[in-house]
């Protein structure tokens, strides 16, 4: 995790928000401020088995104990956003079927979370949460509108317009990664949902992993050839940094892939700015490997895209790494919060 600098309470710039990123192994909860500065942050075990009440109960009990850690009494929190995995429900506050939380179905995870902690909660999906921290206070800070992609072990993804978190009608935007990029019938099957020639099926980390060991066990001459059982994306770049050729003809490869789903993105919203984060990014900018992989899909969404749409379009990695969540979903009950005011009469 990158944890951005904190800033100490006296320093705050009010109003403050609680920021709420569950995932799959890990809960992180950070207070932060009104320009978007951490004060304190904290994480817990999701401990998935257990169900969301108890996640909801911890989450609850822990964040009261950061803000007493702080010097900050409840009272001062604005709002709470809180981020979730999966599908979900946004007006009636529901989780509905997160594939990987299995004991978490159809719980009103938003009425619960608001009994226990004592605060009004905002709610939304997690890539939609990390993209609004990107662009809030990260890669898209200086943006009116950008997309992000999440590459892990799907391909997530958020979507804001004119400073405008895109939701839609069935809390399903923004779901970036199920972008068909291959019509064929027997196109790949993306890890979620089993939908065939989706983006995900051909760009996350379990796709790469999976057409490399094909490829491998194909006859690809490789210096992971010995190690295809157990490859992972890790592994692929390790061996790409070592001038392995066919790691980077998978990282290319990915790198095309990717850039087919950016230009559709681009060419149906034209953001300006498409920022490409998760844990998949080959190194990122410290890595000559992640340069390369920028640059290909760079290179190959102006071979797809309008020359001037092109031009006036920025594909860069995020900046804020594990953070994005949390930021993000305090970002949102910032949003929120503003709304609330502009609504309530004077």
């Amino acid at each position: 995790m990158t944890l951005q600098p904190i800033r100490s309470a006296t320093e705050a710039v009010l109003p403050l928000f609680l920021g709420i990123d569950v995932g799959g192994t890990g809960i992180k909860i950070g207070v932060v401020d009104d320009e978007g500065h951490t004060l304190g942050f904290t994480s817990i075990p999701t401990e998935e088995p257990e169900g969301p009440q108890d996640a909801m109960q911890r989450v609850a009990k822990s964040s009261l104990s950061l803000l007493d850690s702080i010097g900050i009494q409840a009272d001062q929190i604005a709002r709470v956003g809180l981020g979730t995995p999966g599908s979900q429900d946004i007006p009636r506050g529901l989780l509905i079927e997160p594939p990987n939380h299995p004991h978490w179905h159809h719980f009103p995870i938003v009425a619960c979370l608001e009994k226990e902690i004592g605060m009004p909660v905002s709610f939304a999906n997690d890539a939609n949460a990390a993209a609004f921290g990107e662009f809030w206070v990260g890669t898209g800070k200086v943006f009116s509108s950008m997309v992000l992609l999440t590459l892990g072990t799907g391909v997530g993804g958020g979507i804001i317009i004119d400073n405008q978190l895109v939701v839609g009608q069935n809390s399903f935007g923004g779901e970036c990664g199920h972008l068909i990029i291959d019509p064929h019938p027997d196109a790949r099957l993306c890890v979620w949902g089993g939908g065939r020639g989706h983006l995900e099926a051909y760009a996350s980390a379990s796709a790469v992993t999976q057409r490399a060991k094909e490829q491998l066990a194909a006859g690809a001459v490789s210096s992971l050839t010995s190690k295809a059982a157990t490859l992972t994306t890790k592994r692929i770049y390790e061996a790409a940094l070592e001038n392995d050729e066919f790691s980077l003809k998978i990282i290319d490869e990915t790198a095309d892939y990717l850039a087919l789903g950016i230009t559709t993105v681009v060419h149906l919203l034209d953001p300006g700015l498409v920022v490409l984060g998760g844990a998949m990014n080959f190194g990122g900018k410290a890595s000559p490997v992640g340069m390369r992989f920028l640059n290909r899909v760079s290179q190959t969404f102006h071979k797809r895209s309008f020359e001037y749409v092109a031009n006036g379009t920025k594909i860069d990695f995020a900046s804020l790494g594990g953070d994005a969540g949390y930021l993000g979903a305090a970002g949102i009950a910032r949003m929120d919060l503003t709304k609330t005011i502009a609504r309530t009469p004077s």
